[in-house]
């Protein structure tokens, strides 16, 4: 009986095992402790035009840096940053990493942090891309962006 028992154990966890094999959670290179609750890229006006990339990260571990993002429709991902405090207009600078605050929300809006895609190839509204993004500790996640368009009804932050 007892050999019973310890077969039945292996053979679940055999089980468990190639479960997260084939979704993904047995991946190293992610922490568990980053998730993204919405990820949207404005659909540019034309192949290879600038456009901008908004997402919400959760941090349920300890604080971290955004440093790097590529998308699955190539171009050049550029973290952005408000230049001042409070300034009048409001202007943006490079930065090279965004600051993911421990046990937080990290929002990159319009008027804040964000993602400035150039050069990037066709986007269409109401589609998926992927973006990989590189955190400095928690490493690499991949996640699905929606290509929206606010001229032909479709979401924007401004909308949401």
């Amino acid at each position: 009986m007892r050999w019973f028992k310890v077969a039945q154990f292996k053979v679940a966890l055999g089980a468990a095992l190639a479960a997260c094999a084939i979704t993904g959670c047995a991946s190293a290179s992610a922490s568990p402790s980053i998730a993204i609750a919405s990820a949207y890229v404005a659909q540019p006006a034309t192949t290879h035009a600038t456009t901008v990339g908004y997402l919400t990260i959760r941090n349920n571990g300890p604080a971290d840096e955004l440093v790097a993002v590529s998308t699955s429709v190539g171009g050049t991902v550029t973290l952005r940053a408000p230049a001042r405090a409070g300034s009048q207009p409001l202007a943006m600078h490079t930065v090279s990493e965004i600051p993911i605050a421990s046990e937080a929300m990290t929002q990159l809006i319009p008027n804040s942090f964000h993602l400035l895609i150039t050069d990037a190839g066709p986007m269409t509204a109401g589609k998926d891309i992927k973006l990989t993004l590189t955190f400095a500790h928690a490493g690499k996640i991949t996640i699905l962006a929606l290509v929206t368009n606010p001229e032909t009804g479709g979401s924007s932050y401004f909308l949401n």
